[in-house]
Protein backbone atom coordinates (compact mmCIF):
# COMPACT_ATOMS: atom_id res chain seq x y z
CA UNK A 1 0.00 0.00 0.00
CA UNK A 2 1.12 3.67 -0.46
CA UNK A 3 0.65 6.31 2.09
CA UNK A 4 -3.28 6.56 2.93
CA UNK A 5 -4.75 9.86 1.48
CA UNK A 6 -8.23 11.83 2.06
CA UNK A 7 -11.08 10.81 -0.13
CA UNK A 8 -7.67 10.84 -0.10
CA UNK A 9 18.96 11.22 -30.12
CA UNK A 10 19.16 9.20 -32.67
CA UNK A 11 21.78 6.33 -33.31
CA UNK A 12 23.09 4.37 -36.10
CA UNK A 13 20.32 2.22 -37.80
CA UNK A 14 19.47 -1.72 -36.50
CA UNK A 15 18.92 -4.61 -38.56
CA UNK A 16 15.63 -5.95 -39.05
CA UNK A 17 14.95 -9.46 -37.07
CA UNK A 18 17.28 -8.98 -34.34
CA UNK A 19 20.02 -7.64 -36.57
CA UNK A 20 21.47 -4.31 -34.54
CA UNK A 21 23.21 -2.74 -37.12
CA UNK A 22 26.81 -1.52 -36.16
CA UNK A 23 26.39 -3.13 -32.84
CA UNK A 24 26.32 -6.97 -33.80
CA UNK A 25 23.52 -9.31 -34.87
CA UNK A 26 21.74 -11.71 -33.40
CA UNK A 27 21.69 -14.20 -36.17
CA UNK A 28 21.73 -14.37 -39.96
CA UNK A 29 18.63 -14.82 -42.17
CA UNK A 30 20.32 -16.61 -44.93
CA UNK A 31 20.12 -20.32 -45.74
CA UNK A 32 19.97 -22.81 -43.44
CA UNK A 33 23.14 -25.41 -42.64
CA UNK A 34 23.05 -28.56 -44.08
CA UNK A 35 20.31 -30.16 -41.65
CA UNK A 36 18.14 -27.37 -43.82
CA UNK A 37 19.34 -27.43 -47.25
CA UNK A 38 17.07 -29.00 -49.34
CA UNK A 39 18.00 -30.95 -52.86
CA UNK A 40 16.53 -28.73 -56.38
CA UNK A 41 13.55 -28.17 -56.68
CA UNK A 42 12.84 -28.45 -52.72
CA UNK A 43 13.21 -32.20 -53.79
CA UNK A 44 15.05 -34.02 -50.80
CA UNK A 45 17.40 -36.27 -50.57
CA UNK A 46 17.70 -40.20 -50.85
CA UNK A 47 15.51 -41.44 -47.86
CA UNK A 48 17.94 -43.88 -46.05
CA UNK A 49 16.41 -47.02 -45.89
CA UNK A 50 15.16 -48.56 -42.14
CA UNK A 51 14.96 -52.29 -40.96
CA UNK A 52 12.31 -54.75 -41.68
CA UNK A 53 8.85 -53.11 -41.42
CA UNK A 54 10.46 -49.67 -40.74
CA UNK A 55 11.16 -51.01 -37.29
CA UNK A 56 12.86 -49.20 -35.01
CA UNK A 57 15.81 -50.07 -32.41
CA UNK A 58 15.19 -49.80 -28.83
CA UNK A 59 14.07 -46.18 -27.81
CA UNK A 60 17.25 -44.26 -26.13
CA UNK A 61 16.37 -42.13 -22.78
CA UNK A 62 16.56 -38.48 -24.14
CA UNK A 63 18.27 -35.75 -20.94
CA UNK A 64 16.00 -33.00 -20.58
CA UNK A 65 14.88 -30.95 -23.39
CA UNK A 66 17.63 -27.89 -23.60
CA UNK A 67 15.89 -24.35 -22.98
CA UNK A 68 15.85 -22.52 -26.78
CA UNK A 69 18.09 -19.55 -26.41
CA UNK A 70 16.33 -16.53 -25.95
CA UNK A 71 15.95 -14.26 -28.91
CA UNK A 72 17.60 -10.79 -27.86
CA UNK A 73 15.14 -8.66 -29.97
CA UNK A 74 11.96 -10.13 -27.57
CA UNK A 75 14.08 -9.64 -24.32
CA UNK A 76 15.16 -6.25 -25.01
CA UNK A 77 11.60 -5.29 -26.22
CA UNK A 78 10.01 -6.88 -22.33
CA UNK A 79 12.42 -5.65 -20.06
CA UNK A 80 11.76 -2.08 -22.26
CA UNK A 81 8.25 -2.10 -21.26
CA UNK A 82 8.81 -3.69 -17.83
CA UNK A 83 11.00 -0.61 -17.44
CA UNK A 84 8.20 1.38 -18.15
CA UNK A 85 5.78 -0.60 -16.23
CA UNK A 86 8.06 0.47 -12.65
CA UNK A 87 8.58 3.68 -13.91
CA UNK A 88 5.21 6.18 -14.75
CA UNK A 89 5.62 9.13 -16.80
CA UNK A 90 8.05 9.81 -19.77
CA UNK A 91 11.52 9.12 -19.82
CA UNK A 92 14.93 10.50 -22.57
CA UNK A 93 15.94 8.61 -23.98
CA UNK A 94 19.66 9.02 -22.98
CA UNK A 95 17.72 8.22 -19.41
CA UNK A 96 16.42 4.47 -20.29
CA UNK A 97 19.78 3.57 -21.99
CA UNK A 98 21.62 4.22 -18.86
CA UNK A 99 18.69 2.30 -16.92
CA UNK A 100 19.26 -0.71 -19.23
CA UNK A 101 22.47 -0.51 -20.67
CA UNK A 102 21.51 -1.48 -24.12
CA UNK A 103 22.90 -0.14 -27.22
CA UNK A 104 21.71 3.24 -28.06
CA UNK A 105 21.27 2.72 -31.79
CA UNK A 106 19.29 -0.57 -30.68
CA UNK A 107 17.22 1.16 -28.40
CA UNK A 108 16.61 3.92 -30.92
CA UNK A 109 14.88 1.84 -33.22
CA UNK A 110 13.34 -0.38 -30.64
CA UNK A 111 11.19 2.61 -28.96
CA UNK A 112 10.30 3.81 -32.75
CA UNK A 113 9.00 1.11 -33.70
CA UNK A 114 7.08 0.34 -30.41
CA UNK A 115 5.55 3.45 -30.83
CA UNK A 116 4.79 2.81 -34.31
CA UNK A 117 2.41 -0.18 -32.89
CA UNK A 118 1.19 1.71 -29.98
CA UNK A 119 3.11 0.22 -27.29
CA UNK A 120 5.41 3.32 -26.56
CA UNK A 121 4.22 6.96 -26.39
CA UNK A 122 6.00 9.85 -27.15
CA UNK A 123 5.96 13.42 -25.96
CA UNK A 124 5.31 16.64 -28.35
CA UNK A 125 9.03 16.45 -29.46
CA UNK A 126 9.46 13.23 -29.70
CA UNK A 127 12.19 12.57 -27.56
CA UNK A 128 10.51 11.31 -24.43
CA UNK A 129 8.71 7.77 -23.85
CA UNK A 130 6.78 6.25 -21.51
CA UNK A 131 4.10 2.83 -21.78
CA UNK A 132 1.65 3.08 -24.73
CA UNK A 133 -2.28 2.61 -24.18
CA UNK A 134 -1.97 -0.96 -26.03
CA UNK A 135 0.04 -2.60 -23.07
CA UNK A 136 -3.39 -1.21 -20.77
CA UNK A 137 -5.15 -3.37 -22.97
CA UNK A 138 -3.16 -6.09 -22.91
CA UNK A 139 -3.18 -5.96 -19.17
CA UNK A 140 -7.21 -5.30 -19.06
CA UNK A 141 -7.74 -8.61 -21.11
CA UNK A 142 -5.50 -10.66 -18.09
CA UNK A 143 -7.62 -9.37 -15.20
CA UNK A 144 -10.78 -9.95 -17.65
CA UNK A 145 -10.19 -13.40 -18.75
CA UNK A 146 -8.97 -14.55 -14.87
CA UNK A 147 -11.05 -17.23 -13.62
CA UNK A 148 -10.23 -16.45 -10.12
CA UNK A 149 -10.96 -13.06 -10.24
CA UNK A 150 -14.49 -13.69 -11.75
CA UNK A 151 -15.54 -15.93 -9.52
CA UNK A 152 -14.15 -13.99 -6.76
CA UNK A 153 -16.04 -11.01 -7.19
CA UNK A 154 -19.07 -11.74 -5.51
CA UNK A 155 -17.25 -12.49 -2.54
CA UNK A 156 -15.06 -9.27 -2.65
CA UNK A 157 -18.25 -7.42 -2.92
CA UNK A 158 -19.69 -8.91 0.00
CA UNK A 159 -16.50 -8.78 1.92
CA UNK A 160 -16.44 -5.09 1.48
CA UNK A 161 -19.57 -4.45 2.55
CA UNK A 162 -19.19 -6.42 5.64
CA UNK A 163 -15.90 -4.70 6.36
CA UNK A 164 -16.50 -1.03 4.95
CA UNK A 165 -12.72 -0.95 4.14
CA UNK A 166 -10.44 -1.44 1.41
CA UNK A 167 -10.63 -4.98 0.20
CA UNK A 168 -7.44 -6.39 -2.47
CA UNK A 169 -6.77 -10.07 -4.18
CA UNK A 170 -3.56 -10.07 -5.23
CA UNK A 171 -1.14 -12.81 -6.68
CA UNK A 172 2.02 -13.72 -6.06
CA UNK A 173 4.63 -12.41 -8.78
CA UNK A 174 8.34 -13.49 -8.07
CA UNK A 175 9.37 -11.12 -4.80
CA UNK A 176 6.27 -8.91 -5.43
CA UNK A 177 2.60 -9.03 -4.91
CA UNK A 178 0.01 -7.12 -7.91
CA UNK A 179 -3.31 -6.75 -7.12
CA UNK A 180 -5.79 -8.44 -9.34
CA UNK A 181 -8.80 -6.34 -7.63
CA UNK A 182 -9.86 -3.70 -5.16
CA UNK A 183 -12.95 -2.48 -3.43
CA UNK A 184 -12.39 0.84 -2.09
CA UNK A 185 -13.46 1.88 1.66
CA UNK A 186 -16.82 3.34 2.34
CA UNK A 187 -15.19 5.96 4.53
CA UNK A 188 -14.00 9.60 3.83
CA UNK A 189 -9.87 8.48 4.77
CA UNK A 190 -8.93 6.19 2.68
CA UNK A 191 -5.99 4.32 1.02
CA UNK A 192 -4.55 4.47 -2.50
CA UNK A 193 -5.64 2.06 -4.35
CA UNK A 194 -5.73 0.42 -8.25
CA UNK A 195 -5.68 -2.66 -10.39
CA UNK A 196 -2.26 -3.80 -11.06
CA UNK A 197 -0.35 -2.38 -8.19
CA UNK A 198 2.97 -4.37 -7.30
CA UNK A 199 4.00 -4.48 -3.69
CA UNK A 200 7.27 -5.86 -1.71
CA UNK A 201 6.20 -9.49 -0.62
CA UNK A 202 7.89 -9.11 2.53
CA UNK A 203 6.10 -6.23 3.82
CA UNK A 204 2.36 -6.95 2.89
CA UNK A 205 0.08 -8.80 4.59
CA UNK A 206 -0.96 -10.60 1.33
CA UNK A 207 2.35 -11.43 0.72
CA UNK A 208 3.41 -12.87 4.31
CA UNK A 209 0.06 -14.88 4.08
CA UNK A 210 1.33 -16.37 1.08
CA UNK A 211 4.79 -16.73 1.88
CA UNK A 212 3.36 -18.15 4.67
CA UNK A 213 2.04 -21.84 2.56
CA UNK A 214 5.71 -21.99 1.31
CA UNK A 215 8.05 -24.19 3.37
CA UNK A 216 10.76 -21.89 5.33
CA UNK A 217 13.28 -23.87 2.30
CA UNK A 218 11.29 -22.52 -0.43
CA UNK A 219 10.95 -19.33 1.47
CA UNK A 220 14.64 -18.54 1.85
CA UNK A 221 14.52 -19.27 -2.12
CA UNK A 222 12.10 -16.50 -3.22
CA UNK A 223 12.53 -14.26 -0.80
CA UNK A 224 15.14 -11.24 -2.11
CA UNK A 225 19.01 -11.49 -0.75
CA UNK A 226 18.21 -7.91 0.90
CA UNK A 227 14.62 -7.15 2.00
CA UNK A 228 14.31 -3.41 1.97
CA UNK A 229 12.95 -0.88 4.06
CA UNK A 230 9.47 0.42 2.97
CA UNK A 231 9.07 2.08 6.57
CA UNK A 232 10.80 2.15 9.34
CA UNK A 233 8.11 -0.60 10.72
CA UNK A 234 9.41 -3.21 7.66
CA UNK A 235 10.85 -6.29 8.74
CA UNK A 236 14.45 -6.26 7.19
CA UNK A 237 15.73 -9.05 9.53
CA UNK A 238 15.25 -12.57 7.64
CA UNK A 239 14.98 -14.38 10.20
CA UNK A 240 12.90 -12.37 12.14
CA UNK A 241 10.60 -12.33 8.75
CA UNK A 242 10.50 -16.64 9.15
CA UNK A 243 9.49 -16.18 12.68
CA UNK A 244 6.40 -13.80 11.44
CA UNK A 245 5.94 -16.25 8.84
CA UNK A 246 5.64 -19.28 11.39
CA UNK A 247 2.87 -16.93 13.73
CA UNK A 248 1.05 -16.37 10.63
CA UNK A 249 0.55 -20.60 9.90
CA UNK A 250 -0.38 -20.90 13.49
CA UNK A 251 -3.19 -18.11 13.63
CA UNK A 252 -4.27 -18.52 9.84
CA UNK A 253 -4.09 -14.71 8.97
CA UNK A 254 -0.92 -12.14 8.09
CA UNK A 255 -0.83 -8.21 9.59
CA UNK A 256 0.83 -5.74 8.32
CA UNK A 257 1.81 -3.01 11.37
CA UNK A 258 2.37 -0.04 9.28
CA UNK A 259 5.46 -1.95 7.28
CA UNK A 260 4.07 -0.88 4.24
CA UNK A 261 2.55 2.74 4.16
CA UNK A 262 2.34 4.34 7.83
CA UNK A 263 -0.36 4.97 9.57
CA UNK A 264 -2.33 1.68 7.71
CA UNK A 265 -2.88 -1.64 9.08
CA UNK A 266 -3.53 -4.48 6.87
CA UNK A 267 -4.65 -8.47 7.67
CA UNK A 268 -4.38 -10.56 4.93
CA UNK A 269 -5.02 -14.36 4.41
CA UNK A 270 -4.05 -16.71 1.41
CA UNK A 271 -6.32 -18.50 -0.68
CA UNK A 272 -5.64 -22.21 -1.10
CA UNK A 273 -6.99 -23.50 -3.98
CA UNK A 274 -3.47 -24.71 -4.84
CA UNK A 275 -0.62 -25.57 -2.68
CA UNK A 276 1.53 -23.28 -2.10
CA UNK A 277 -1.08 -20.60 -2.60
CA UNK A 278 -0.70 -17.71 -5.18
CA UNK A 279 -3.42 -15.72 -4.32
CA UNK A 280 -4.44 -13.38 -1.14
CA UNK A 281 -7.01 -11.24 0.22
CA UNK A 282 -7.01 -8.55 2.31
CA UNK A 283 -8.46 -5.84 4.50
CA UNK A 284 -6.92 -2.37 5.40
CA UNK A 285 -7.61 0.10 7.37
CA UNK A 286 -6.27 3.20 9.20
CA UNK A 287 -5.02 2.84 12.40
CA UNK A 288 -6.86 5.78 13.88
CA UNK A 289 -9.86 4.35 12.67
CA UNK A 290 -8.91 0.74 13.66
CA UNK A 291 -10.10 -0.54 17.21
CA UNK A 292 -10.10 -3.68 18.96
CA UNK A 293 -13.85 -4.50 18.09
CA UNK A 294 -13.45 -4.04 14.04
CA UNK A 295 -10.46 -5.50 13.92
CA UNK A 296 -11.78 -9.23 15.44
CA UNK A 297 -14.83 -8.18 13.21
CA UNK A 298 -12.42 -8.19 9.83
CA UNK A 299 -10.01 -10.88 10.64
CA UNK A 300 -13.88 -13.06 11.09
CA UNK A 301 -14.98 -11.87 7.91
CA UNK A 302 -11.65 -12.62 6.23
CA UNK A 303 -11.75 -16.38 7.44
CA UNK A 304 -15.67 -15.98 6.37
CA UNK A 305 -13.89 -14.70 2.67
CA UNK A 306 -11.24 -17.08 2.50
CA UNK A 307 -13.61 -20.59 2.70
CA UNK A 308 -16.04 -18.96 0.18
CA UNK A 309 -13.12 -18.92 -2.32
CA UNK A 310 -12.13 -22.02 -1.09
CA UNK A 311 -15.61 -23.29 -2.29
CA UNK A 312 -15.60 -21.10 -5.85
CA UNK A 313 -12.28 -21.89 -6.86
CA UNK A 314 -11.76 -25.51 -5.98
CA UNK A 315 -11.05 -26.75 -9.65
CA UNK A 316 -9.11 -24.25 -10.80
Amino acid sequence: MTTAETDTTTGGQAGVDGTDGAHGTDGTDGTEGPDGTEGPDGGEGPHVAEGPDAAEGPDVAEGPAAAPAPVKSAVRTVLLLEHFAARPGLHSLADIQNDLSLPKSSLYMLLRTLVNLGWVETDATGTRYGIGVRALLVGSSYIDGDEVVAAARPTLDRLSGDTTETIHLARLDGTSVVYLATRPSQHYLRPFTRVGRRLPVHSTALGKALLATHTDEEVRRLLPRRLEAVTQHTITDREQLMAELALVREQGYAVDREENTLGLRCFGVAVPYRTPARDAVSCSVPVARLTAGHEQMIKAALFEARDRLSVVTRRM
